[in-house]
């Protein structure tokens, strides 16, 4: 009986993850809410009941030793770490396919210390407003943005006045990755590989506004708040906010 009520919770804690999930996090999910087990016990059941949870390839690094024009510095250096909130983000644009537009675009700012997309837009063109709205929006609910560090790729989006000017207004300074090397922006690369294969790579979207709704719904309502991520000690982007923003109160 004790088995299969076990089994019962392992399935429900799966579903409850959007069939996201795996042995690891379904482990730390019970084992929060009261129900003691181990990996290879979640790990049992989720084979017995044919639970496989969508698989997120590890992003690795492959050296590469690209310069970056002068005038374009790689402040941060790989340097991911932060003591606070607002203090260094990453910025991208990735590419989502619908039936009706063709491919779309949409731009993300992640913050490193708590790992939540604090600011994204969407649209059908891959051009520099694109990149700074996301920006704009990222900035909607920070007092002060002087002296945080955004970095991002070269792409032309990045490197384009419309996109220096706005980080100049908001008295925000840019690192630039290295050409060729997307490690140097493996927060945001990571990021942009979840949500495609825990959300678009298993939908077909027939507009515009299909896909919004669920970019929405999966980093409104999973990633930010419901996903626990391990770089963040297995709690969620917005818990870990919510606790910076209690030590500073």
């Amino acid at each position: 009986m004790e088995y299969e009520e076990f089994g019962r919770k392992v399935k429900q804690a799966f579903e409850d993850s959007k069939r996201r999930y795996g042995a690891v996090k379904l482990c730390r999910v019970l084992n929060g809410a009261g129900t003691p087990c181990s990996i290879k016990r979640v790990q049992r059941h989720m084979a017995e009941q044919g639970l496989c949870s969508v698989a997120v390839k590890k992003y690795s690094h492959h050296a590469n030793h690209g310069s970056i024009p002068d005038d374009k510095v790689n402040i941060r250096k790989r340097d991911f770490g932060t003591e606070t909130i607002n203090q260094k983000w990453c910025t991208d644009i990735t590419y989502i396919h619908v039936q009706k537009e063709g491919w779309t675009y949409l731009a993300s700012v992640l913050d490193l210390c708590s790992r939540k997309i604090i600011g994204y837009a969407y649209g059908t063109s891959m051009r520099a407003e694109l990149a700074v709205k996301a920006v704009e929006n990222a900035c909607l609910n920070v007092r002060d943005t002087k002296g945080i560090i955004l970095h991002s790729d070269l792409g032309s989006q990045y490197t384009s006045q419309a996109f220096e000017d706005c980080l100049s207004r908001k008295e925000i300074l840019h690192s630039f990755s290295r050409k060729g090397n997307p490690y140097d922006n493996a927060c945001m690369e990571s990021f942009h590989s979840v949500l495609k294969k825990e959300e678009i790579y298993l939908h077909t979207y027939q507009d515009t506004k299909e896909a919004r709704r669920a970019i929405f719904e999966y980093i409104e309502g999973w990633y930010n708040r419901k996903r626990i991520d391990n770089a963040i000690g297995y709690i969620t982007p917005q818990q870990k906010e919510d606790e910076k923003l209690k030590k500073v109160a």
